[in-house]
C-alpha cells in the first residue's frame, strides 16, 4: 500500500461520490417533495448515456452530445412523469415500487430493442485527454478530474437553487407542508414535474459523464439506482446537503474498502483467508455503515427540515 495508490483510490472515490450525487440529488429531491419512491431513476442514468451514444454518433462533438443528451432527458422525463408517474402520487408506496419496477423492465427492454445488448461508448473529448501531473511520477486522468469538478459545480448550482431562489423556497415548502402550499395557490402538480424533470436530468447528466469510461449497456443504472438509495438514507431524505456529503463518504469509503480490505486481513489473518474475508466485507461496508446510521440517528445524518 503506497501514498500513489491511496491517493489514486481517494480521487476514484471521489469521483464514484459525486457520480452518485447526481443521481441521489434527483432522487431525494422526488421522494422528500413528493413522497413518490421512483425505482425507474436509475433508468434516467442509463438512458442519459444511450442519448449520448446516438447525439454523438451524430454530431460528432462530445459537447453538443451533451447538451442534446441533456434537453432529451429532460423531455423523456416529464413525459414519464405525465403519462405514468402522476398517476402515482396518490397510490401507496407498494404499488409506487411495484410499478416503477414494471418501468425498469420495461425501459430495459426497450433498450436492448433500440441499441441492441452489446455494450457501446463514446471517446472522451480531445481536451480532457491526458493526465495532470499530481505526484512526482504520477499523473490523474483529466476526464475523471473534470467529473469530479463537474459534480462539485452542480452540487453548488443544486444548493443556490434549492436555498437561495424562489422555486427552491416552494420546493422546500412543499417537502415540509404540501398541502399548506397548494392552499396557498401554488400549482402543486407543476412543482411537482418541474422538480421531477431536473431530477431526472441530473440523472441524465450522470450517465452522460460515465459513458467515456464506463459500459454504456442494458442494465446499467440498476447498481447506481441501489447506491443511490443508500445515499438518501445515509444523508437524510429531502436533504440536499444531507445527499452531498453522504455521497462523498460511500463513494470514499466503497472504493477504499474495495482496495484495501483484502491488504488489511491480511495483517492478522493467513492470505488465503484474507483473499476470502476481504472482498466480502468490503462488498457490504456501505449497508454496514448505513445500518450503524439508522441506529444511532433514523433520520439521516442532515434531514431535511419538517422531517
Amino acid at each position: 500500500m503506497t501514498a500513489t495508490l491511496v491517493a489514486v483510490q481517494v480521487l476514484n472515490g471521489l469521483q464514484l461520490g459525486v457520480l452518485l450525487f447526481l443521481v441521489a440529488a434527483g432522487l431525494t429531491l422526488v421522494f422528500g417533495v413528493m413522497d413518490f419512491i421512483n425505482l425507474a431513476h436509475g433508468v434516467q442514468y442509463m438512458l442519459g448515456a444511450y442519448l449520448a451514444v446516438t447525439f454523438y454518433g451524430l454530431t460528432g462533438n462530445f459537447f453538443a452530445a451533451l447538451v442534446l443528451a441533456l434537453l432529451a432527458a429532460l423531455a423523456f422525463g416529464l413525459l414519464l412523469e405525465f403519462v405514468v408517474f402522476r398517476h402515482l402520487y396518490d397510490r401507496d408506496h407498494l404499488d409506487q415500487v411495484l410499478a416503477t419496477f414494471g418501468v425498469i423492465l420495461f425501459l430495459n427492454e426497450g433498450v436492448r430493442i433500440v441499441w441492441g445488448a452489446a455494450p457501446l461508448s463514446y471517446p472522451i473529448p480531445e481536451m480532457l485527454k491526458g493526465t495532470i501531473p499530481l505526484i512526482e511520477g504520477f499523473g490523474y486522468p483529466i476526464y475523471r478530474v473534470a467529473m469530479i469538478l463537474a459534480g462539485l459545480a452542480t452540487a453548488l448550482l443544486l444548493w443556490v437553487l434549492v436555498t437561495r431562489t424562489r422555486v427552491g423556497m416552494l420546493v422546500r415548502a412543499g417537502a415540509t407542508n404540501p398541502r399548506m402550499v397548494s392552499a396557498l395557490g401554488v400549482d402543486i402538480r407543476r412543482l411537482f414535474m418541474i422538480v421531477f424533470g431536473f431530477g431526472a436530468m441530473l440523472a441524465g447528466f450522470a450517465g452522460v459523464m460515465s459513458g467515456p469510461i464506463l459500459s454504456v449497456e442494458p442494465g446499467m443504472g440498476d447498481g447506481v439506482l441501489i447506491l443511490a438509495f443508500v445515499v438518501i438514507v445515509i444523508g437524510g431524505i429531502g436533504s440536499i446537503r444531507g445527499a452531498f456529503v453522504s455521497a462523498l463518504i460511500i463513494g470514499l469509503v466503497d472504493t477504499l474498502g474495495r482496495s484495501f480490505m483484502t491488504d488489511i486481513f491480511k495483517a492478522f489473518l493467513a492470505p488465503a483467508a484474507a483473499n476470502q474475508v476481504g472482498p466480502a466485507i468490503a462488498s457490504m461496508l456501505i449497508y454496514l455503515l448505513m445500518a450503524g446510521v439508522l441506529f444511532f440517528r433514523p433520520s439521516g445524518l442532515f434531514p431535511a427540515a419538517g422531517r
